[in-house]
């Protein structure tokens, strides 16, 4: 059916940020493609009318039944989306339309079919009648749904702080130089009031279980994990789904991704990934299309 390798790979870039911003995997997300490549393939007595709609259709609800069955797998008290590199993203890749990691995390707070609605209107810009047709919903049911999300998110949740990208290197350029001289006065004064660490290291590297809350908590924690962990890794500023981004290697192996979340000039969130598997991909981009 596609003797077209370029048409292939078009319609899998389309089709995976619907994918990635429903599961918050890039594994998953790219297995989801695939399978519904593969069976849209087969179906060589089918006419369909159109191919990309249908094939956006079949992506989202296949991703949401993944989402449903993952969520009741799912008993870590602190789980994190696979960090996206948004910096230096695929060439074949639509960044803008990956959300932001903040909203990634708190998008957990839904249901599968919650967020499908939600990620659909608010970052695909669909109308009520066309969610409820991917969907297979009534269009007063969408708007249910919407607003339910909704009341679900606190305010202020995801992600939109406006500095530049070099003003938000630069940021963290200080933050970083500021946390190797152990100058916790200075420390502090980045650091939101009601600042938030949360880590998640998969099943094999152990962290703290729990949500990490308010500046004194969280600067006794930055600078324990520094003087234990990271005092002799390299770091590199970089950019994750969006938003400014710390990485940490030792001997050249990516061990932590932290992603952190701005708000008026202050650190409200720090997203601290030590999963191997949720870092394949970073390192993978590192390798292939630049240098550490």
């Amino acid at each position: 059916m596609y003797n077209n390798t370029v048409v292939l790979e078009d319609y899998q870039s389309k089709l995976f940020p619907y994918a990635y911003n429903i599961l918050g995997s890039i594994e998953d997300a790219k297995d989801v493609v695939q399978d519904i490549m593969l069976k849209h393939m087969n179906l060589d007595n089918v006419k369909v009318e159109n191919t990309i709609g249908y094939l956006i259709r079949s992506v989202i609800n296949h991703s949401i039944n993944i989402k449903k069955r993952s969520s009741k797998m799912t008993s870590a008290e602190v789980w994190l989306p696979e960090p996206m590199a948004t910096e230096k993203a695929d060439s074949d890749l639509n960044k803008e339309e990956i959300i932001s990691y903040s909203l990634l995390v708190v998008l957990e707070k839904l249901s599968a079919t919650e967020r499908a609605v939600f990620i659909l209107k608010e970052a695909f810009s669909y109308s009520h009648q066309e969610i409820a047709e991917v969907l297979h919903l009534k269009i007063e049911n969408s708007r249910k749904l919407l607003s339910r999300a909704k009341s679900k998110l606190d305010k202020g949740n995801g992600y939109n702080d406006q500095k530049s990208h070099e003003d938000r290197t630069e940021y963290l350029r200080n933050y970083v130089n500021i946390v190797k001289s152990g100058d916790v006065n200075k420390l502090e004064k980045l650091l939101s009031d009601d600042i938030k660490l949360m880590a998640d290291g998969g099943k094999d590297i152990k962290v703290l279980r729990n949500i990490t809350s308010g500046k004194s908590a969280a600067l006794d924690l930055i600078m324990r994990v520094f003087e234990t962990f990271q005092v002799s890794q390299k770091i590199k500023i970089t950019e994750i789904n969006h938003q400014p981004a710390l990485l940490f290697f030792d001997e050249d192996q990516l061990v932590n991704c932290q992603v952190f979340e701005l708000h008026n000039h202050k650190i409200k969130s720090v997203f601290s990934v030590v999963d191997p598997l949720k870092l394949k991909h970073i390192e993978y981009l590192l390798v292939t299309f630049f240098m550490m």
